[in-house]
């Protein structure tokens, strides 16, 4: 079976963190108020991997943060963990459930939280990028100011709101911009190609068509904590006009959420979600082959050192224009292996999304690496105003070697979250 680490750097940090958490673990007072006793069964093995779990908070508690406590019961042990609440709008407490042992029983208790040594998750902006850290660990960058081309390309390439760099947990680039063969190009980037909208046909993909692009307008918030790092911001695709005449078809709402497991560092989890609406005018997103939330991976990869995988069975081979809950995009960087797991989530327009993948022959036969879930790949999606639409994404980016069970345990967990049984004892 294929595994995120080698078993010398498995033992490596189980012994650190051993050391660490014997020093913490705690002989919590009998005395102490217990508000909830939390259940978490896990109905499968998650294959080495952490999973993120989320509960409302308010209906168990109306206790502030600061005063709240969440210990996990192991034996006759009672172990700190480290918890996040977000409160927008409504009150949420995020932890990650290891993957053993099958079922774990937390008690939520009043008391200080848990001050943990583990690096903080934040989102530090500078010079028109935000960057999603670890610590000092750089993890994944959003550029909200714009990013223009070489000197001597048409500036109609210019663009923001986009991911780039994306980085593997040991810091190699997964990304690219504005490579030569396709200047429109952004790392990992959601525009749409063929979109009908007051009569016309729009491009918002292919920029030298000049007819459409997507802007970054504002932030709405950041979000830094111990459990994760979030940002969320709002997109414009506008309609490129005559004498200045711009138009703004769709608003987006993207919201890119990290996790980072501070005791196996050799991957990281990175939630994007997307909000359309139509502020306007009715939108129609028409058939093409490719087009939505797009991957254009490191120059490093071509066809002789990355390979992919679906959970269907298909390969770079035959993986173009099939459907997946799944795919796994993975090559080698430096002397050692990287990738990125993409999954799309159950409710998504057309899920199984279909795929576009660039083919080996891809780019006179270099076989360059492009991946992208394109939901409108096979069939037109209509948007109306007044209404939400909503495609949500997860990431598990490694270095290592991963392969099926992982990617098949990891979107379990993703598409279908572990229940939290609660037994409430006092508010």
């Amino acid at each position: 079976m294929d595994t995120l680490s080698t078993i010398s750097k498995r033992l490596m940090h189980a012994r650190r963190f051993r050391a660490f958490f014997i020093f913490l673990i705690t002989t919590i007072s009998a005395s102490a108020q217990k508000i909830a006793t939390l259940e978490v069964v896990l109905d499968r093995p998650a294959a080495g991997l952490k999973v993120p779990v989320q509960l409302m908070l308010d209906p168990i508690t109306s206790m502030a943060d600061s005063m709240l406590s969440l210990v996990e019961i192991r034996g006759q042990k009672k172990v700190p963990v480290i918890f996040q609440v977000d409160a927008d709008p409504e009150r949420k407490i995020t932890w990650l459930v290891d993957d053993q042992p099958k079922k774990h029983v937390y008690e939520l208790v009043k008391g200080k939280p848990f001050k943990s040594d583990a690096p903080e998750l934040k989102a530090v902006k500078k010079g028109g990028a935000l960057t999603l850290m670890a610590g000092n660990r750089k993890l994944l960058q959003y550029q909200y100011g714009t990013v223009y081309p070489p000197a001597g390309v048409d500036t109609v390439f210019r663009r923001s709101a986009f991911i780039h760099p994306l980085w593997s947990p040991n810091g190699q680039i997964l990304t690219s911009i504005q490579p030569p063969d396709h200047y429109h190009h952004y790392g990992l980037w959601n525009p749409w190609t063929h979109v009908l909208f007051e009569g016309d046909t729009v491009d918002f993909w292919n920029l030298k068509a000049k007819q459409g692009t997507v802007r970054f307008a504002d932030f709405i918030s950041h979000t830094a904590g111990n459990v994760y790092t979030q940002y969320d911001a709002l997109h414009e695709h506008v309609v490129l006009g005559n004498n200045d005449r711009e138009k703004v078809a769709l608003q987006e709402v993207q919201t890119v959420r990290v996790y980072a497991p501070s005791d196996n560092p050799d991957y990281y989890i990175a939630d994007i979600t997307v909000r359309l609406n139509c502020p306007g005018s009715a939108v129609r997103l028409l058939e093409y082959r490719y087009g939505g939330l797009g991957w254009r991976a490191t120059e490093e990869w071509t066809k002789e050192n990355s390979e992919v995988l679906t959970s269907e069975g298909k390969t770079r081979k035959d993986a173009d224009g099939s459907k997946a809950r799944w795919c796994i995009v993975q090559g080698k960087l430096d002397d050692e292996n990287a990738g990125v797991v993409m999954m799309s989530y159950p409710v998504n327009y057309n899920h199984p999304e279909p795929l576009r993948i660039w083919p080996e022959n891809a780019n006179r036969n270099r076989g360059d690496m492009f991946a992208n879930f394109s939901p409108t790949k096979d069939m037109d999606w209509p948007l109306e105003p007044g209404r939400n639409y909503v495609l949500k994404y997860r990431f598990i980016v490694f270095n290592g070697k991963l392969g099926k069970e992982q990617a098949e345990a990891a979107w379990h967990y993703f598409s279908e979250p572990p229940l939290i049984n609660v037994t409430r004892h006092t508010r």
